[in-house]
């Protein structure tokens, strides 16, 4: 199993290579000048000269060569610099952030697998009853509406009914956990809607697919207990591809939530991402990507760790 591991981390390093050399040549083809938008955006009148200056102070004037060469050894180092349009380091704009998507991101996830389980579960061995097709308006109800009129939706609810809104200001977890809580759970919720209905359809699908096949007839054949038979040989194997569509369900929340953070007045990574883009700030579009890819390929290293114990199989094969 170590071996398994290591072979996978050992993937990672090319690809987070590529993904760096991408990112950095996307942003300079990109139309646009920070500093002309930073100094002149308002309409003032700067004169050229200052704007060289400007370019000269940020590196933007450095061959591109030298731009590239630093911004590797800043991921080397995890000195990613600061960020050109609040002139703060750039980690400590990421880190605000991070912790308050992560959360909500997990939040959401948990919320997915504890209803999609049960759903997807029942649905398919249940299948084509009023019970299946009350589960799939369910799903198809969570493909159809977006996470941010739903979150929207809450917040009225909340309004009409408890005269109550959740808090405005962003209280961390280890400061208070039940303010914390009772403010990321709506969005949470408004996510995980959508993510627990795209996870039961694949839930369902896959345990009906699984339930066809001989080693199941076999474990009947031998008396053992539908609920063994269920529990142990089917859901075990139909999980699969399950954890597949979570774990990339899971990696998209870290910059996908833009408008559902600004619906919940949340100043999360995916606003963060936005303002970076619009502003032209190079270094700090550029560490964010390269954060959303490490989560990327993290989650699929979990994946393919967790494919290996559900199936041994795979990591044997691997060798």
């Amino acid at each position: 199993m170590a071996r398994y591991i290591l072979k996978r981390i050992l993937y990672m390093i090319p690809t987070l290579i590529g993904v760096a050399v991408i990112v950095f040549l996307m942003l300079r083809v990109v139309p646009g000048d920070i500093v002309e938008l930073k100094l002149r955006g308002d309409g003032a009148a700067v004169s050229q000269e200052t704007i060289e200056a400007e370019r000269t102070r940020l590196g933007l004037n450095k061959p591109m060569l030298e731009q590239f060469t630093d911004w590797m050894i800043g991921l080397v180092t995890l000195d990613l610099g600061k960020s050109m349009w609040t002139e703060k380091p750039v980690v400590d704009e990421i880190a605000v952030r991070f912790g308050l998507t992560i959360q909500v991101a997990i939040m959401a996830t948990i919320l997915a697998v504890l209803i999609a389980l049960p759903l997807g579960t029942i649905s398919a061995l249940y299948k084509d009853t009023l019970l299946d097709h009350a589960i799939r308006i369910f799903t198809i109800g969570g493909l159809a509406v977006p996470s941010f009129w739903l979150g929207m939706i809450i917040i009225l609810a909340l309004l009409y009914y408890f005269q109550w809104l959740p808090p405005v200001t962003y209280t961390p977890i280890y400061v208070d956990p039940l303010t914390n809580i009772s403010q990321l759970i709506w969005p949470a919720l408004a996510v995980a809607y959508r993510y627990s209905a795209v996870l039961t359809r694949m839930v369902r699908s896959s345990i009906i697919e699984v339930m066809l096949e001989d080693y199941i007839r076999t474990a009947r054949a031998k008396g053992v207990f539908e609920r063994v038979v269920i529990a142990r040989h089917a859901l075990r194997n139909a999980m699969l591809p399950a954890i597949t569509v979570l774990g990339l369900e899971f990696a998209f929340l870290i910059g996908g939530l833009v408008v559902t953070e600004q619906v919940f007045n949340l100043n999360g990574l995916g606003r963060l991402f936005v303002q970076a883009v619009s502003f032209n700030d190079f270094t700090l579009t550029q560490a964010i990507v390269m954060l959303i890819a490490v989560v990327f390929i993290v989650t699929n290293l979990v994946v393919d760790i967790l494919y290996a114990l559900l199936d041994p199989r795979i990591r044997y094969g691997a060798k």
